[in-house]
């Protein structure tokens, strides 16, 4: 888990300063507040990689007698270029880069890529099939266009996506650490895909590796065994995850090209051998969609968490057996840098049932212990 939530955050402001404001209060100024419409092809924009601490929140209700731009409320076909549309308004802030940035495999993910525009592209394997979508913030809504067979259900699923289903109130501060964190990152939510095999075959291959090397073996099997991205300019090179037939037919040597050992890609093969009951445990209570995941030889705790947190928004789903987070937490809470899962567990009791959301406050809180030794060696197998 730590290291892996991207973009990075911006560095916080000093105590007592604004966070990200919430829409007007009251419905929007649309008949539903849920608009779909016609759409021209894909917006023109610049790619290219987000600047560092890139983040695009909903920007502030506008000044009075300034309505915010929202979609007209109208549900259509495709249009010409195959794409839709969809506005929303949510009743809350809402921070995109923060939201959505646990799905970010690394700055080449293939699957994912937000653009100097403020944009952020996602692609991904919809029960519909293949699909792509196109996330901005624009006066106080959130204004989505996507592509593909699977165009509808992303849309449909756009504010579960964001964190509708999400209850931050829920969460409790105990330490003063994770209160300024929380008010000073307001547009925080958890991410809900609806999708579970997209988020755990990237976390097989996270096991016991630098994010370096996982990202790595990440990119260059997306790339060559993805579709492409329906509707994604070509230059932001977006693909679409493998379906689970094409994972299985991916021979040993690309895997070992890939620097994925026999361990991780066994894991990854008996996963795809039971691809269609295991995206069953989308519909599942968190914890009934591990015990599913870990039922699979090679999926584990810190597997089956890495998954939910993504598939799910699971807010009580704290990572264990990860190499840094216990010593994060540990430095955070009780100065103790060398704490084991044992010691955070502990720590982390008086946030039962939003244990995950406390940790991803701590990582936000920029409150890391200080780094003693050179990083870890990333290993390279395509040689042997």
């Amino acid at each position: 888990m730590a290291g892996r939530y991207a973009p990075r955050p911006r560095r916080a402001p000093a105590p007592g300063g604004t966070g990200v404001p919430a829409a007007p209060p009251g419905p929007p100024r649309t008949a539903t507040g849920h608009a779909t419409g016609v759409a021209a092809g894909p917006p023109a924009h610049v790619p290219g990689p987000v600047p560092a601490g890139h983040s695009t929140s909903v920007p502030a209700p506008a000044p009075a007698g300034h309505a915010p731009r929202v979609p007209v409320p109208v549900r259509a076909g495709a249009s010409a270029a195959g794409s839709r549309r969809r506005g929303w308004v949510p009743p809350w802030p809402l921070d995109l880069g923060l939201t959505l940035g646990p799905l970010r495999r690394g700055p080449g993910d293939p699957t994912f890529r937000a653009t100097p525009d403020g944009a952020f592209w996602r692609t991904c394997r919809t029960p519909e099939g293949p699909g792509t979508l196109r996330i901005t913030a624009c006066g106080g809504a959130v204004e989505a266009e996507a592509w593909g067979s699977g165009a509808d259900w992303l849309l449909d699923r756009l504010p579960v996506l964001l964190g509708e289903q999400d209850d931050p109130d829920a969460f409790t501060p105990r330490h003063r650490l994770l209160a300024l964190t929380r008010r000073r990152r307001p547009g925080l939510r958890l991410v809900r895909t609806g999708l579970v095999m997209e988020s755990l075959i990237p976390s097989i291959l996270e096991q016991k590796v630098t994010t370096d090397e996982a990202y790595r073996a990440w990119r260059l099997l997306v790339r060559a065994y993805g579709d492409p991205a329906p509707g994604a300019p070509a230059g932001l090179r977006l693909h679409v995850v493998p379906e689970p037939r094409t994972w299985a037919r991916v021979p040993s040597w690309e895997w070992h090209r890939a620097g994925v050992d026999g361990k991780r890609s066994a894991t990854v093969l008996r996963a795809v051998r039971v691809a269609p009951r295991l995206e069953e445990a989308a519909g599942m209570a968190p914890e009934d969609a591990r015990r599913r995941l870990e039922l699979v030889p090679g999926i584990g705790a810190w597997t089956s968490a890495e998954t939910v947190q993504r598939s799910h928004g699971a807010p009580d789903a704290v990572t264990t057996g990860d190499y840094h987070l216990p010593g994060i937490v540990g430095h955070a809470l009780a100065d103790r840098r060398d704490a084991d899962d044992a010691e955070m567990l502990e720590l982390l009791e008086p946030y039962a049932g939003q244990r995950h959301r406390a940790a991803r406050l701590i990582l936000l809180s920029g409150r890391t212990p200080a780094r003693r030794a050179p990083r870890m060696t990333p290993r390279d197998i395509a040689p042997l």
